[in-house]
This record gives structure tokens, sequence and C-alpha cells, in this order.
């Protein structure tokens, strides 16, 4: 351990602490300035001295100032004391359902010579940190009954009789799942490190400061929750900022010591280990945004959530080992403990967090329901892939009623009614002559006259020369807006459920998704989603295709033995030229029908 190292990052988070705590000795000085002025006024009057009427109407006018700034700054004190700030949601992980994590947390706290946290927490995300848990509005704190012997080196080591307990520690739940045992030891070493600043009581107060003042911004910001009036609340957030301005820079070099001498600190904990665990948080990262974006979200939008998101991830980023050469040398790890089997019950825990996924990134409901059910991996290509499909193979016909196009000609098939693909390729075929003045003039959907179509930014469809396939992504989006403006909202539980769903105390409810992942769609793809899914059903129904996963890129079609690979630039062909020509070969050579009616939802 650089005890030089820690010596320095503890000795400036100090130095920045008692800044930050001088800021809010500073705000109370002026506040009770007018009253330290009113008082000497008084006393000299009563004292025989500064009398005459001049004197005695600025008693009374400072005396009133004072009445008014300390009722100001005793609203304003109290706001920021009791203001709840910011948690964030997690799924709480009791010490009965994780022994063995727990004690791996607590030896790594041992050898660090810190305190170990207060109680342990999983977030659905690729990160891990301390969070404070102990703010007033919260309840009382809970307190240790014995003295301890922890702290920064360079701090002082006692920590007072009934000082708050130490923070949460918060997990990213992926970690669990792909890390090996000893990865996440050396990941965490540099967080637990972090405890020690919370014993000392100079940097506790000052964060404790800075997260009020946070908080009462919030509180200011929105008026239904700051009584009595809009004026009160916008001299409130005007005070808070205004202090909040001028610790910031203090606060930030604080936290920046704290990270500073907890990393040297945990340099002694498993160095090399944690080389290599680095390089596993980044593969987590990128295999948990893939997972999420590519395989849970077709599965939100249709009202079903996957289950077993965190064992998603070791599918997922066991598949890239397979599929990338970089990674081939991290499948040799995956016969190592991995970290999950510190919990008592990981598919029960895996299923609380898959839950608080859907919240977080795309707003579902809290809890299950008829339109919000859970799916297992095994499931997941009838339900999700295969209801998918017909379902977006349904919207795009019933879009071509309301433009009065017309059923595919033809022979007529079992279904002469039925939907077809031959009805879609011949609406969007075009027969790429030049367009007649008439058509030229015609307004694209979804197009001004000042779009440029060589503007990468211009949103929609200014990149869909065929005027049909404009039209018709135009008509799919109101169809969905339309669909989605009646679909029930996700419902608003108060926060007594609120706590015991996430763990923590409430959070805003109104701000979901707190972490979108769908940016808005183009018309283009839009349509290609579409047209891409009638194709696969008529694979389906006429070729004995089958819905599958990719681990990595959602859903898929299964053909053969194999996934068909190579769909998307024949779709987009027929939808940004007009060109059939090679989804017909496509369909040919795969045995497809597309004058088959289809199957749909």
């Amino acid at each position: 351990m650089t005890g030089t190292g820690v010596e320095i990052g503890a000795q400036a988070a100090r130095s920045r602490a008692l800044a930050v705590l001088r800021v809010r000795s500073r705000a109370l000085a002026v506040a009770l300035l007018p009253a330290a002025a009113a008082v000497i006024l008084f006393a000299g009057g009563s004292t025989g001295h500064l009398v005459g009427r001049g004197w005695d109407v600025a008693r009374w006018v400072v005396g009133a100032v004072a009445v008014v700034v300390l009722l100001l700054a005793a609203g304003i004190g109290l706001v920021v004391a009791r203001a709840r700030p910011a948690m964030s949601p997690t799924v709480p992980i009791p010490e009965e359902s994780a022994p063995d994590l727990y004690r791996l947390v607590r030896d790594l706290a041992d050898r660090l010579d810190v305190p170990a946290p207060s109680a342990i927490a999983l977030t659905p995300d690729c990160d891990s940190w301390l969070e404070d848990r102990t703010h007033p509005a919260h309840g009382p704190p809970p307190r240790e009954e014995h003295d301890g012997a922890d702290g920064l080196r360079g701090l002082p080591t006692s920590r007072p009789r009934g000082m708050p307990v130490a923070p949460v520690l918060v997990i990213g739940s992926p970690f669990l799942w792909w890390m090996r045992v000893g990865e996440l030891r050396a990941v965490l070493a540099p967080v637990v490190a972090g405890t020690g600043p919370s014993a000392h009581p100079d940097i506790a107060a000052a964060r404790r400061f800075v997260r009020g003042l946070d908080a009462a911004v919030a509180v200011a910001s929105t008026s239904g929750r700051c009584a009595p009036s809009r004026s009160l609340c916008a001299g409130l957030g005007w005070a808070a900022r205004l202090l909040l301005r001028g610790c910031r820079e203090h606060a930030a070099e604080m936290e920046r010591g704290v990270a500073s001498a907890a990393a040297e600190r945990a340099q002694a904990v498993d160095y090399g280990l944690r080389i290599v665990a680095q390089e596993q948080v980044g593969l987590a990262y990128a295999g948990w945004d893939r997972l999420l974006t590519r395989v849970a979200l077709p599965a939100w939008r249709m009202g079903r959530w996957p289950s077993r998101l965190d064992a998603g991830v070791v599918a997922a980023l066991t598949e890239l080992s397979r599929r990338d050469r970089l990674a081939e040398g991290f499948a040799s790890r995956l016969g190592e403990r991995p970290a999950c089997d510190l919990l008592e019950e990981p598919g029960t825990v895996d299923e609380a967090a898959s839950l608080l996924a859907a919240r977080l990134f795309h707003g579902g409901p809290a809890e299950r329901g008829p339109d919000w059910a859970p799916v297992d991996w095994q499931e997941y290509p009838e339900e999700v892939v295969d209801r998918k499909w017909r379902t977006d193979a349904a919207r795009l016909h019933r879009v071509l009623d309301t433009l009065g196009v017309r059923r595919s000609p033809g022979p007529p098939a079992s279904d002469p009614y039925g939907p077809t693909l031959a009805r879609v390729l011949d609406h969007l075929t075009l027969d790429h002559r030049p367009p007649t003045p008439a058509a030229s003039a015609a307004p694209q959907a979804g197009r001004s006259d000042d779009d440029d179509p060589d503007d990468p930014d211009d949103p929609d469809d200014t990149d869909l020369t065929n005027e049909r396939s404009a039209v018709l992504a135009a008509g799919l989006s109101a169809e969905l807006a339309r669909e989605e403006a009646a679909a029930p909202a996700a419902r608003t539980v108060p926060a007594e459920d609120a706590a015991l769903l996430t763990g923590t105390l409430a959070w805003d409810e109104g701000a979901l998704p707190l972490f979108p992942l769908q940016p808005p769609r183009s018309g283009r793809d839009l349509l290609a989603d579409h047209v891409t899914a009638m194709v696969c059903c008529a694979a389906m129904d006429t070729a004995g295709a089958t819905p599958g996963l990719d681990w990595l890129d959602g859903p898929a079609l299964l053909m053969n033995g194999g996934r068909a690979s190579d769909l998307g630039p024949k779709v987009l062909a027929l939808v940004e030229e007009g060109d059939p020509a090679p989804l017909q070969t496509w369909l040919i050579d795969s045995g497809i029908r597309p004058e088959k009616p289809i199957r749909l939802v």
C-alpha cells in the first residue's frame, strides 16, 4: 500500500470538506447579520445610547428585517435539512439471502482496514458505487452501538459512539453473473475502500450539506412539491443554487481526493487480477447494452419482460467469445466459480433486477399483470419473436387497407381474402421509369420543402425516394402513435410500495423511463422492420422456418438449421428503391411462396 498517496488524497479531501463547510458557515453568518445589528441597536437604546427618533426608526426597521431574514433562513435550512436526496432504485440483498457475498465484502473491508458497507444492493447496470441512505428525511439513521477503528489514513481513526453506519454498497447485477468471484473482489476493492471517508465527520457533514442543497433545488423546481407559493419556491431555488455554486468546486475536489485515497488504498488487493477484471467490466457493459437494446427492448414493447436478463448477459458474452477472436481468451475463465454463486437464490434476484431494468429503461409497470408478464428465454422465440412479427405484419396490412391498396391479384389460395406478401411486393414495386411532372411535384410524406436530401441530420423519410414507401411509412408511424396513445399508462405506485419494490425510498415515478433505450425510428427503418416481419411470417407459414433468438442481435429467422442473415439488404432495396428483384430471388431460393395468405395475430 502506498501510504503517502493515501495520506495526500485523504488530507486533500478533508481540506475541501472544510471549504464546503465554510460556505455553510458564511451563509449562516449572512443570515444572522441583520439580527446582530438589531441586537446592537436595541442594546444601545436600553443603555441610554443610540437614542433619538432616527435611532428608534432604525431599530424597528432593522428588527423587522432581521425577523424576516431569520424566518427565511430557517425555512431554507429546514428544506435543505429535510429535503429527500435522490436515491438510486435498487434491489436489496439481505444478508440471509447472500451470506457468502457479505462475507466476501467484509473480508475485503478488513484487508483494506475500512468499515464494511452497512448493506448490499444490486442495480441493473454495469457500475458499482457507495450510497449514503442515512439522510434525516429518510427517518432516523441506524446507529452502531460500538466503537470502531476506521477512516482514511491521515485522518482520525476512532469513530465516536453513535456514528451513522457506513453507506450501502451498490453492485451492478451483470457483474455478479459474468464475473468470477476473484474478479468481483478485485473490482469492488476500490469501491469498498471508499467507506473510510464516511467515518470522518467533516467529509460526512460536507456530503450531507451538498446533497441537501441538491435536493432543495429539485424541490424548488417542482411546484407541486413546494409550498406555499411560487415566489417562495423561486427564492428557495435561488438561495440553494447560489450555495451550490459556492461549494461545487470544493465538493468536486473533495470527491476526487476521496477517490484517489481509495484507489491508493486498494492497490495492495489483487492488483494484477484487477487489471484483468477491468477488461471484463468493459466486456460486460458491451454485452449488457446489446442485450437490452436488441433482445429486451422488443419484448418490453410487446408487454413482456425477460425474467433472466443477467443470465442472458452470460449467454450473449459467451456467444461473443465464440465469434470474436479477441474474446477467445475469456471463454477459459468460465470454468471458474461465477460470482452469482455467492447468492442463495440467484434466479429470484435476477428476476427482481430484470423487472427493475424494465422500469428504468422502458417505463413498464412496477408489477406483473395480464399486459406485463415475464417470459423465460426458452419461450422467447414463440412468445416474443413470432408474436412481434405477426403483430407488425397485421399493422402493415391495416395501413394498406386504410390507403385503399387492393389485394394482390392472382389465383385464389386457401383464403383469397387473407394478407399475402405479394400484396406488399406489388405495392412497393416501382417500374423505375422517369417520374411524371405531376408525380415529381407531389410532396413526400413527412418531408417539407426545405428538407435537404444530403443533410444527414434531416430525420425520417428524406431518404425514401420511393413515394409509395414514404406514404406507407407515414401511415405506419401514425398507426403506432395511435396504439401508444391508447395503451394503458404504467401504474404509479405509492411511495410505500415503491420502497418495497426497489429497496429504497420513493424515487420520481413521473420521470420514467429514467434511461430510455429507444431512439426515434425513421420512417425507412420502421417500414423495413414491418416488411421484414411480413417476409418472416411468410417463411414460417409456407417454408417451414422457425423464429429464433440471437443473443447478440435479437430476433432471428431460422431456416434449414441456420440463421437467415442476408435478408436486410434485400428488404432495403425494395423499400428504398422499389426494386423487388433481390428479395424475389431470395424468396424463390428459400422456397417461400409470397402469394399464400399468412396467419396474423
